[in-house]
This record gives structure tokens, C-alpha cells and sequence, in this order.
């Protein structure tokens, strides 16, 4: 199939831990070429609901990428049909140099034609990791680890990624690194769905958005109807 034709749909989306009901029925969608923002206070059921796309989480409910269905399968499976996910604490490999960790992040098998992204592309993205390629990962910074796993995961070459709060603890100047990281996505063509607090960079980047609250979405809407939304911001996001 397509990358054009590929649109991740979540529809009536339940989700547990053990007997823990932590989602209730969360319909959403992410089409091709997209940056989507699913927002929220910690505890909303963000990274639940990506966990739950990926296979790590048990659901209920329907999810689809392209048309098929991604419940119940592996996480594995699932990277194999072109969704990458960047986990919030970032699951580097620290005894292995910034290279081999994004060796390991190649898939063989999954396209018949060229990979969108190759090692000159990660260098040239974030020049640090170049001057650091033959460094151990765990050594890195933790903006240089920030790089590194969102690196590994593009190497993979997925149709859509899904990144869990990549600003998080970064400084500033780092933080405009990850945003122009995410609009050079866009333009090859690579979906987003980003879980992220930080508002600004959010409504910066994002055709639509999504809120959380309690496991369900509260909101859907574009950037500028959030910021129109007074209401929604003070109930479910702001401190």
C-alpha cells in the first residue's frame, strides 16, 4: 500500500492495565502528511494511547493503519508495517556508539525501493551526532540522547511516527532543534502524531490537535481554534 493512502484511524479505543481501565472509547485519526498534537495533563491517558497503537498495551476497540488492523499484534509486527514510535525515556543503548545504535534502528525487508533516510541524513540533521558518532550512547547528553533515539527510529524508514514528549528537560535552543526535526519530516512525507505538553511548539508545528482528559479527547480542533479555546486550555491543560 501507498504511503498516500495510509490514515492511522482509533475508534472507540479502550485500553488496560491488568484490570485498570485507563482509556474510554478515544476515536481519533492521523492522515497521510500530517503532524498531529495529542495533548494533555500527565495522567490523560497520552502515552497510553500510543503504547496501546504500538502493541505494548492491551485495547479494546479499533485501530487501523491503512486499513489494517493493528490490534493484538506484536510490536514488532507492527514496526514492520511503517509506524516507528519514539518512547519518552528514550530506551538508548548505552554500551553501543551513537552508530550502532542507529544500525540497529535499520529494517530490512519491510520497502522494495530506496529508504527515505540514511546515515548522511541523521548527520546532517544534527550535526552533533557526526562529531559523536564513534561515542558510547550513554555518555551523550541528554539532548544528544533526545537526537539519537529520534535518529534510530527514522532509520527505520516509517510511513508515521509517534514521538512521547521529545522536548521534555531539554534546554531551549535543543528544543528548536526537535521542531525543525519535526517539519523536516512533514516535508518527506512522514506522518506525526506527537504527545507533548509544552503548548507552544505544539500549536506551532500541528495541522490539528487533540486534548486528553481522564482517558478521553476532550477536544479536537486546529491549533487556532485551541488558542481560541479558553475554556479547554484552563480544564485540561494549564497547571
Amino acid at each position: 500500500m501507498s504511503q498516500a493512502t495510509r490514515t492511522l484511524t482509533l475508534e472507540n479505543l479502550h485500553a488496560f492495565y491488568g484490570k485498570s481501565h485507563v482509556l474510554h472509547g478515544v476515536t481519533m485519526e492521523v492522515r497521510p502528511g500530517e503532524i498531529v498534537s495529542l495533548l494533555g495533563r500527565n495522567g490523560s491517558g497520552r502515552s497510553t494511547t500510543v503504547k496501546t497503537i504500538m502493541g505494548q498495551v492491551e485495547g479494546t476497540g479499533a485501530v487501523n493503519w491503512g486499513g489494517r488492523a493493528l490490534l493484538g499484534r506484536k510490536a514488532y509486527e507492527i514496526a514492520h508495517e511503517g509506524i516507528g514510535y519514539v518512547p519518552e525515556n528514550r530506551d538508548i543503548f548505552p554500551k553501543l556508539t551513537v552508530h550502532q545504535n542507529l544500525m540497529l534502528g535499520q529494517k530490512s525487508g519491510r520497502r522494495a525501493q530506496k529508504p527515505r533516510w540514511g546515515f548522511d541524513d541523521m548527520y546532517q540533521m544534527f550535526p552533533r551526532l557526526k562529531e559523536r558518532q564513534h561515542t558510547e550512547a550513554g555518555v551523550l547528553s541528554g539532548g544528544e540522547q533526545q537526537m539519537l533515539t529520534l535518529c534510530r527510529t527514522l532509520m527505520g524508514d516509517p510511513d508515521l511516527i509517534m514521538i512521547d514528549e521529545p522536548t521534555e528537560g531539554l534546554a531551549p535552543k535543543i528544543v528548536e532543534l526537535v521542531a525543525d526535526y519535526l517539519k523536516e519530516l512533514k516535508r518527506r512525507g512522514v506522518s506525526v502524531l506527537l504527545v507533548e505538553q509544552k503548548l507552544a511548539i505544539a500549536l506551532e508545528i500541528s495541522e490539528r490537535c487533540y486534548v486528553m482528559g481522564h482517558g478521553r479527547i476532550v477536544f479536537e480542533g486546529t491549533p487556532a481554534d485551541l488558542k481560541a479555546n479558553a475554556y479547554i486550555r484552563k480544564e485540561w491543560l494549564e497547571v
